[in-house]
């Protein structure tokens, strides 16, 4: 594995970490906490004039066709601002798995859209009481001859209010894997939308669909592959997580270290007492750790590489470290720390959502042990 970036990555940090200040500082973070749509106009705006959107998608489509490893530089700068974004949902999970699955004809339609920022599409995908393996969806997709219709509930649909589409994960059979992916539009008049409020105060809904009628030209990929489908964008989608959440801990730690040479306690900073000079000297370990896993499972994933046991083992740690750092960086600074003043509380609350979403530490844990026993 190369341990160094070449001068065209780092110049994408650098871009990428300038629009950011410009366009995500921390008073748009603060403004779009509990909003209805989420995200700022403004950044979605550059993040498409710049071709991230469609940074990792094929050139045919408007991409620029470059691989994870540049998509894991884009997400440890997005982690550092907490940049209220759809890309993940749109650009990464959705966009791929109509890469991965979709018919030409939806291909066409829709990835051109995604990398323009013209269309948001966001997979609506856990359900209540559900898990996050195939067991878990429930929703019935019933076949009637002439289309599917949809029943059933969906929790926790990132931006769904802002949807064009969403990608939804259905049950069409009894198997543990008969699972489907769908096209929905969020604006037919059986889907209703609750907002609901999260420990990151960003912006999820509760989707209800109320036999909803789906023409069998919006299934995504053959009958049944939608779970292999999911679970494959998922493996690389989760790397890109994992380098969010390395990013947002190196920014708690920076933030905290900062506090800690600045705030004076008996006549001297904080970090001339030994046990927070400790604290930040273990922390720095974990994070530099972290980014270096991070980097081997995006490095393995654009070479071709087998991920299904670096990429779970990433998310893991990199969310856990994200969580340790994040808790350490809150004692330091003290109750003032939980203040919705203070900025640290923002990655404090966000690290420990990330490490619930999109595949927990139990999850992943049982993907590593797989990955390690089974083979």
């Amino acid at each position: 594995m190369e341990l160094t970036f070449s001068q065209e990555q780092q110049m994408l940090r650098d871009t990428v970490r300038g629009m950011l200040a410009a366009h995500s500082p921390v008073e748009v973070v603060r403004a779009m906490e509990d909003h209805a749509v989420g995200y700022p106009a403004g950044l979605w705006k550059k993040l498409a004039e710049l071709g991230l959107l469609g940074l990792t998608l094929p050139e045919r489509y408007g991409g620029a066709d470059l691989s994870t490893l540049e998509a894991a530089i884009l997400y440890e700068e997005m982690g550092r601002a907490l940049a209220p974004s759809p890309h993940f949902v749109s650009a990464v999970m959705s966009a791929g798995v109509l890469a991965a699955a979709g018919s030409a004809e939806q291909r066409d339609a829709w990835l051109p859209r995604i990398a323009s920022g013209e269309a948001i599409l966001t997979p609506a995908w856990l359900e209540p009481q559900g898990g996050y393996g195939p067991a878990g969806v429930r929703l019935s997709a019933t076949e009637d001859g002439v289309r599917y219709r949809l029943r059933g509930t969906k929790r926790h649909v990132q931006f769904a209010r802002a949807a064009t589409r969403l990608v939804v994960l259905a049950r069409t059979g009894p198997g543990a894997r008969d699972v489907d992916l769908f096209l929905v539009d969020p604006a037919d008049p059986r889907v209703e939308l609750a907002q609901q409020h999260a420990m990151a105060s960003d912006t999820q809904y509760q989707v209800t669909f109320d036999d909803v009628a789906v023409a069998k030209s919006e299934r995504i990929g053959a009958p049944g592959s939608g779970w292999a489908t999911w679970d494959r964008v998922m493996h690389e989608g989760i790397i890109l997580l994992a380098a969010q959440a390395i990013g947002g801990a190196e920014r708690a730690l920076e933030m905290t270290v900062d506090y800690a040479k600045t705030r004076q306690q008996f006549d001297k900073p904080l970090g001339a007492f030994q046990a927070i000079a400790h604290y930040l000297a273990d922390a720095v370990t974990q994070v530099d750790g972290g980014k270096t896993l991070v980097y081997e499972a995006a490095w393995a994933r654009s070479t071709g590489r087998p991920v299904e046991r670096l990429a779970p083992m990433a998310k893991l740690f990199a969310c856990q470290t994200f969580r340790d750092v994040t808790a350490m960086a809150e004692q330091v600074h003290g109750g003032l720390g939980f203040t919705v003043e203070y900025d640290i509380q923002l990655y404090f609350r966000r690290a420990k959502q990330l490490q619930l979403s999109w595949w927990d530490s139990r999850y992943l844990e049982e993907l590593v042990a797989a990955a390690v026993l089974d083979h």
